[in-house]
């Protein structure tokens, strides 16, 4: 395999979207202690993760972007927006349903580094990527266990895979990088 072909795999499996799925509902199951935090990391999941996942692929059919990537930083202000609008709305129901405490933190700390993301955006390509691929795992450490750190591996293989396809730069996924891996001081605040 092709080290072209192993980066897109790469990047196509730890997409933003799959591992929102995957970690918030790890989240939610931390944050509640038992199975009844599936269901608040499911709707976690589908408002960071699947519902601007399906805003991108709509306006790519539409023809506005040409993949998932929108490697056009210029194009990308709606994508945050819609973005801020489901995890405050998802946000919004998970505390009006009584979510546990630590889903709830995860997603407004989500929401805070899409803040982040959209000013520096302004002005620079951030890799979202590498931010979302080192999110997960530090918001996992927190409200888990730190073995979750170890995922680590993979926020660095996302990094790596975001630099071969000529994505980004080494230093646009490692600011990514480190703003994911701030996501997870909201929990001390807590």
């Amino acid at each position: 395999m092709s080290e072209t072909t192993t980066a897109r795999t790469v990047t196509d499996i730890l997409q933003p979207r799959n591992t929102l799925v995957a970690g918030m509902v790890g989240i939610g199951l931390a944050a509640a202690g038992d199975w009844t935090g599936i269901p608040w990391g499911l709707l976690g999941a589908v408002c960071a993760g699947l519902i601007p996942a399906g805003y991108i692929e709509w306006e790519r059919e539409r023809g506005t972007w040409g993949d998932r990537h929108v490697v056009d930083r210029t194009k990308r202000a709606p994508i945050f927006f819609v973005i801020l609008g489901s995890i405050g709305l998802g946000s919004l129901g998970m505390v009006l349903g009584g979510a546990p405490t630590g889903i709830l933190v995860a997603m407004l700390a989500l929401w805070a580094m899409t803040v982040v993301l959209l000013a520096v955006n302004s002005f620079w390509k951030i890799s979202v990527d590498s931010a979302v691929a080192s999110a997960v795992p530090a918001l996992l450490a927190v409200v888990h266990s730190p073995w979750w750190l170890l995922a680590y591996l993979l926020t660095i293989a996302v990094c790596w895979s975001r630099v071969a396809l000529t994505y980004h730069t080494v230093a646009q996924t490692v600011a990514g990088a480190s703003l994911g891996a701030a996501t997870a001081a909201a929990f001390l605040v807590v």
